[in-house]
């Protein structure tokens, strides 16, 4: 299992880079940080700087086909960077596209609004991007974690950091299923 994580070059909040690639590394899968440039990410506690982590491919370097599933980790300036740029919408969009499965937690279904793909989707997030959602056609609901299979690929949401157990629980035993796996 190849995991894609997506983020800009600062702004994503750590702990929700750390903890997912850990469930991703405990599953046994492989998980690779793409950005939209080459080098290394800053991260961020909250709006504190934090450790930085090198980059192991640009957006412009891989494509949806060279990975399994793909995490959209928070943090309140990373997904809006990354709505900026085309070439990470649209690798975003290849993966419901495929139908790949796709997790997200906090503000990062801002990029999945941004991507056009949440007509008839029921999803969470931190609760500021309710209005954004809906009026990109997603039902919003306030949950710990949300599993949607309604659509071409299956999504996993959460809202916040303090719900990274469940949604790393649930996005890696989504992301097993996709792979082949029991």
């Amino acid at each position: 299992m190849k995991v894609a994580f997506l983020m800009a070059p600062e702004g994503v909040e750590q702990v929700e880079l750390t903890s997912p690639w850990k469930a991703v590394e405990d599953a046994g899968g492989t998980p690779h940080l793409v950005s939209t440039k080459p080098g290394r990410i800053q991260a961020f506690h909250h709006l504190d700087k934090a450790d930085t982590f090198p980059v192991d491919k640009t957006v412009g370097e891989v494509g949806v086909a060279d990975y399994d599933a793909l995490v959209l980790p928070g943090g309140v300036a990373n997904p809006d960077f990354l709505r900026m740029d085309e070439k990470a919408v649209a690798f975003i969009r290849d993966f419901f596209n495929a139908g790949k499965p796709v997790a997200a937690i906090c503000h990062g279904p801002w990029t999945l609004v941004e991507a056009d793909v949440l007509r008839g989707r029921t999803l969470t997030s931190w609760p500021s991007l309710r209005t954004d959602i809906q009026n990109a056609g997603g039902s919003w609901v306030d949950e710990q974690v949300k599993v949607c299979t309604g659509g071409a690929n299956t999504l996993i949401t959460s809202r916040k950091p303090d719900d990274l157990k469940a949604f790393c629980e649930a996005f890696t035993e989504e992301f097993r299923k996709a792979a082949g796996g029991s």
